[in-house]
């Protein structure tokens, strides 16, 4: 098999939900010395944007999402112990803390998932507070482990604004400036990431890591 069939081979498995065959295609190509960063940007995340677009084009339902999800938390338990060896460089320096969390009345997290996880392999300390989780949750987190950064996902619009009130209680409190605060998902664009007042999104995972390092100054 070509490296792009053991790619397309984890894609599939995630975009139709099948857990063990995602886990068994992504020990496959770790097995046939796949980069583990090509398996998680080009396999996993491909077939979660995939999923994200069926969702929007109303040919997925949550059924599906839950399923999808399944799929890439499997895969994602086999490649993230070789992600993180391979990227992490031994560093014992952490380059900042991260708050990531899926905000409140939205229950998906797979690019979170994704997200997270390519933070952690650079250098990050990263506390993922889970889905659905209340905007004064994820500041008290980010107050309570003194983080830098706080990550925020959403994939449904009626969620998106939840990302806005959470900048205008930072605001409100008086503690706007201490957080960087990133926002993502299938709906976000830059003009939206732009126009409530956060400090940036990114396309992908991997550009996700880059505007982490670069806003920290890593």
């Amino acid at each position: 098999m070509t490296e792009n069939a053991y790619l397309q081979a984890i894609a599939n498995a995630v975009i139709d939900g099948e857990a063990e065959d995602a886990a068994e295609a992504t020990k496959a190509a770790l097995e046939a010395n796949v980069d583990p960063l090509e398996i998680l940007n080009k396999g996993l995340m491909d077939g979660a944007e995939e999923v994200g677009k069926r969702f929007e084009r109303n040919e997925y339902f949550l059924p599906e999402l839950m399923l999808a999800g399944r799929a890439l938390k499997g895969a994602m338990e086999v490649v993230k112990p070789v992600l993180l060896e391979k990227y992490s460089g031994g560093e014992s320096k952490v380059k900042g803390k991260v708050v990531s969390a899926t905000v409140q009345t939205d229950i998906h997290d797979i690019g979170k998932n994704i997200v997270s996880s390519m933070l952690t392999a650079a250098g990050f300390e990263v506390t993922d507070l889970g889905v659905d989780v209340p905007i004064k949750s994820i500041i008290d987190k980010a107050e309570e482990i003194d983080a830098k950064i706080i990550a925020l996902s959403a994939l449904l619009t009626t969620s998106m604004p939840f990302m806005k009130d959470l900048i205008k209680l930072l605001e409100a409190r008086g503690i706007r400036e201490k957080y960087i605060v990133l926002v993502g998902g299938a709906s976000v664009t830059a003009d939206w990431a732009k126009a409530i007042g956060s400090d940036g999104t990114a396309r992908n995972a991997a550009d996700a890591v880059k505007l982490a390092r670069e806003k920290i100054g890593a």
